[in-house]
C-alpha cells in the first residue's frame, strides 16, 4: 500500500450527524420509552446515521449522577433504573412478589458463582441431584440461560444468568451479586422456616438457611 493511500481521508457521509447535545437527547429517549436495556448496536440502529451513542451514553451518564434516576450499564445493554438507595419508595408497587424454594435459591447462587456451569456440576457442589422442574422455574423466570456447550465428552451444556437476573439486583456484573440479606428484601425468601418444618428438594434433601448464607456470601 503507498503512503498516498495511507493518508487518504476516509470517506465522509453524505449527512452529517446532529450535534452531541441532540444526541444524548435521543438516547434519553429511547432509554426512557423502553422497558428492556438497550445494546449500543440497538440504539446504532435506531439513530441517524453518524451518531455516536456511546459517547452520547457517557455524558447522559454523568448528567444523571447524583439524580433520583440513573443511566446504568446492566451487563452489555445500558437502561434507566431507579437509584438504588431510593429503591425503597417503589415497594408499594410491588403486586406480586414470586418466591423461589431454597433448592432453586441454591441451584441460582451456584450459577451465579461459577457460571458457565453445567447441570452436573451443579449437582457436584451441591451434594445432591437438580430437579428439572427447579431448572425450568429458573429459565421460565429469564434469571437462567443456556450457556456454550462444553467441549468435553457428551458436549454438556452449561447454564449462565441473564441480563434480566442482573437488572433485577440492580448489578451492572455478575461479579457484584447479592447476600442473603437482599434476597430477603426483595422477598424471594421467607424470613424463617414454618416451625418444625424443613423444605426438600425433588430428591429429598432437606436445605437449611446456614447452607444459604455460605452460597451467596463470598
Amino acid at each position: 500500500m503507498s503512503e498516498e493511500t495511507r493518508d487518504e481521508p476516509q470517506e465522509q457521509s453524505l449527512f452529517e450527524a446532529p450535534p452531541m447535545a441532540e444526541q444524548e437527547r435521543m438516547v434519553e429517549a429511547i432509554l426512557f420509552a423502553t422497558a428492556e436495556p438497550v445494546t449500543i448496536r440497538e440504539l446504532t440502529g435506531r439513530m441517524p446515521h453518524g451518531s455516536e451513542p456511546r459517547e452520547a451514553l457517557e455524558h447522559l451518564r454523568r448528567r444523571y449522577e447524583g439524580r433520583g434516576v440513573q443511566v446504568t450499564r446492566i451487563g452489555e445493554a445500558w437502561a434507566i433504573r431507579t437509584a438504588p438507595d431510593l429503591g425503597f419508595l417503589m415497594r408499594q408497587e410491588v403486586v406480586e412478589t414470586r418466591k423461589l424454594s431454597r433448592a432453586a435459591i441454591e441451584t441460582l447462587a451456584i450459577i451465579a458463582y461459577h457460571q458457565p456451569v453445567t447441570r452436573a456440576e451443579i449437582e457436584e457442589i451441591r451434594g445432591v441431584g437438580v430437579s428439572r422442574g427447579t431448572i425450568d422455574q429458573l429459565i421460565e423466570m429469564d434469571w437462567i440461560r443456556f450457556g456454550r456447550r462444553r467441549m468435553t465428552p457428551g458436549r454438556p451444556v452449561t447454564f449462565v444468568v441473564t441480563e434480566t437476573f442482573l437488572d433485577h439486583f440492580a448489578l451492572e456484573t455478575a461479579r457484584d451479586l447479592p447476600g442473603l440479606s437482599e434476597l430477603r428484601a426483595a422477598g424471594l425468601l421467607d424470613s424463617r422456616p414454618p416451625p418444625g418444618e424443613g423444605e426438600e428438594d425433588a430428591e429429598g434433601e432437606e436445605a437449611t438457611d446456614e447452607g444459604q448464607e455460605d452460597l451467596f456470601e463470598e
